[in-house]
């Protein structure tokens, strides 16, 4: 188990539907920070890399060709995706390709914060607990960074060692799927 301190927060009201082929998660989550905030989280290449599994060769906040990199447990780039930055409404919404993934994230104010809402259009099958799990983590890690108490990023099988597991089956009774296998 991990020497942090970290527990992971309540699930999230996650919602998990079909089109097509593809398998939608929504994932919101309210952050304690400003939309401008959320939004340099989201976008900028160095706050990617502190909170999620990869990082970008630009700032996203602007529509066009990226490449986006996967990092290892280490930091270190594992594998590189080109993808397109479809929708850039700064501090609202943003729309981008993450492999052969979509994701769609809407910013919106709250009293006290910014009502994140993610939704992910996943190939796919049967990945929507995991792909809860997964975000939850960052989510979490996001927080911590944001109220500076950093600990991560989380990437990979590093990912069991702060609850992975748990939260992915959770997360599939929550949805009624069965539980996602990754590793």
């Amino acid at each position: 188990m991990s020497e942090s301190p970290y527990r992971p927060g309540p699930l999230s009201d996650v919602r998990v539907s079909a089109d097509g082929d593809d398998t939608v998660v929504v994932f919101p989550r309210v952050l304690p920070c400003s939309v401008e905030q959320a939004w340099f989280a989201i976008t900028d290449p160095a706050m990617l890399a502190r909170w999620t599994p990869y990082t970008a060769d630009r700032d996203l906040g602007s529509t066009g060709a990226a490449v986006i990199t996967m990092l290892t447990e280490d930091g270190d780039p594992e594998m590189t995706l080109p993808v397109v930055v479809r929708v850039a409404e700064t501090d609202r919404r943003l729309e981008h390709e993450w492999g052969p993934d979509e994701l769609a994230w809407e910013l919106t104010p709250t009293e006290g914060g910014t009502r994140v809402v993610l939704t992910q259009r996943s190939r796919a099958e049967g990945m929507a607990s995991a792909l809860a799990a997964g975000w939850h983590l960052c989510f979490d890690v996001l927080e911590a960074l944001l109220a500076g108490t950093p600990f991560g990023p989380i990437v990979g099988v590093r990912a069991r060692d702060y609850g992975w597991d748990d939260l992915n089956n959770r997360y599939a009774q929550r949805l009624g799927v069965d539980p996602s296998e990754v590793w």
